[in-house]
């Protein structure tokens, strides 16, 4: 059988190439070609129907929710929504040696018994595979594995097997035979991950494909592998601690930006139950610059401490440094505080940050950043057993966030007495536990304080 040929792609306008070039030879934009498969055939490379689908009103069309398949461990089936769907793709990424393939495979030693499941590996022998099972201590005898690289094989084997939970580790290292580039390049992860997406669809199968990051941590490969998939998860944390967090950044069939968050032992990776705890410093005494606030992950209310420490610049420009929170924004918050506040910091070195190595990325942290910052100009501890949450505009007014009634239920559970939030997020009626109070100014909010 004659090998495809292949030809180059102008991701811009389309125009095709014979041989990859620097500029296209077509719009003259640089770098811009890419491999992919010459079409032989019209219209039936991925097994397209050769006749459309009848036209249906959306009214006749009956929906029907999806079966949840779990995975056994707890965390990740909250990150994906509820568990796995028959049939979806599922990209997870993060930085070497975070935990991907522990994860995943202690996933499907947790399902082995109840439904047929296969581990692809394109990174390490099977021996390796088995040395790491009997390391974490995982009954997986049942768990199918194949060492390969090769599209067609999977393919071939995916066919034949027909298992109901396939993961690819990773899906950088596969190949096409169909395609000359070396496997890692944009058209063969392109190729590969098209598809297993269409085995997937057509098949019923769930398949995890793990992913690498770049340097910067973004996923590795062209954006449109994110598009292609059902979900997107990212591992963070820490290599040099034992707390892993998974983050959904999208998901068809559940909610965004939930967090499933895990801690790393000698058996492997356990879920937590109450992942507050990890972000709370445990002070014997009240210190200044202290600030508890209530951020929400997901349909998850977690607490977290925020840290700031303000000292006197001994340089001409004094430095703003956050960890876990963005830079910029703090640099707009302590424009707000000068303004509104009269507070100055223009003399002082400000440094923010969010214990536990989370990453806070909502405005509803605005409010306790300010609050941490002027106990720490003022070297005075805030009130023992308190907690904060609001968005801070420009023109000092401190504005709701979303969910607050069940962020105060999140912290009245955990023991915090006091909350100090915008007004519009009052509750209706009392929550037990916790006596609230309510701001609509910057001012009001650093003058309640002291």
């Amino acid at each position: 059988m004659a090998k495809p040929k292949s030809v180059h792609t102008c991701t811009e306008c389309g125009g095709q190439a014979v041989k990859w070039q620097g500029q296209c030879p077509h719009c003259q934009a640089w770098n811009t070609l890419v491999e992919t498969v010459a079409e032989t055939a019209p219209g039936n490379r991925y097994g397209a129907i050769a006749h459309p689908s009848r036209l249906r009103k959306l009214a006749e069309v009956e929906a029907h929710e999806e079966k949840r398949l779990p995975t056994g461990i707890a965390e990740f089936d909250r990150a994906l929504g509820g568990g796995l769907v028959t049939g979806a793709v599922v990209l997870i990424g993060g930085d070497p040696g975070i935990g991907k393939s522990t994860l995943l495979l202690q996933a499907l030693a947790a399902m082995e018994a109840g439904c047929r499941v296969l581990y692809v590996s394109g990174e390490e022998s099977t021996e390796q595979i088995a040395l790491r099972a009997r390391r974490l201590a995982l009954e997986a005898r049942g768990v199918a594995v194949l060492a390969e690289i090769n599209l067609e094989k999977i393919q071939s084997l995916l066919a034949a097997e027909r298992p109901q939970v396939a993961v690819i580790d990773s899906i950088q290292t596969l190949y096409s035979e169909a395609l000359q580039s070396a496997p890692g390049s944009v058209a063969q992860v392109r190729e590969c991950a098209a598809q297993l997406t269409r085995i997937a669809k057509s098949a019923g199968i769930t398949v995890i494909l793990v992913g690498h990051v770049t340097k910067e941590g973004a996923l590795a490969g062209p954006r449109v592998l994110e598009h292609m998939v059902d979900t997107v998860l990212y591992f963070e944390g820490d290599t040099h601690s034992s707390f892993r967090l998974i983050r959904a950044f999208k998901n068809r069939f559940g909610a965004v930006n939930e967090l499933g968050v895990f801690a790393m032992t000698d058996k492997g990776l356990r879920g937590v139950n109450n992942p507050s705890a990890l972000f709370l410093s445990r002070h014997g005494a009240e210190v200044a610059g202290s600030c508890v606030m209530v951020t929400q992950e997901g349909t998850r209310p977690l607490l977290v401490e925020i840290q700031a420490l303000v000292d006197e610049a001994h340089a001409p420009n004094p430095r703003r440094l956050t960890v876990g929170l963005e830079q910029n924004r703090l640099a707009l918050l302590l424009a707000v505080l000068h303004r509104h506040a009269g507070i100055a910091c223009f003399d002082q070195d400000v440094f923010v940050n969010a214990v536990g190595g989370v990453k806070i990325a909502e405005p509803a942290a605005d409010l306790a950043v300010l609050m941490a910052i002027v106990s720490s100009l003022r070297n005075r501890p805030l009130a023992r057993g308190l907690v904060v949450f609001g968005e801070v505009g420009l023109a000092g007014e401190v504005r709701p966030v979303q969910r607050g009634q069940e962020r105060l239920k999140e912290a009245a559970k955990l023991g915090f007495t006091h909350a100090l939030i915008p007004r519009a997020n009052k509750p209706r009626q009392a929550i037990p536990g916790i006596e609230v109070s309510t701001v609509e100014r910057v001012e009001q909010a650093i003058a309640r304080v002291g």
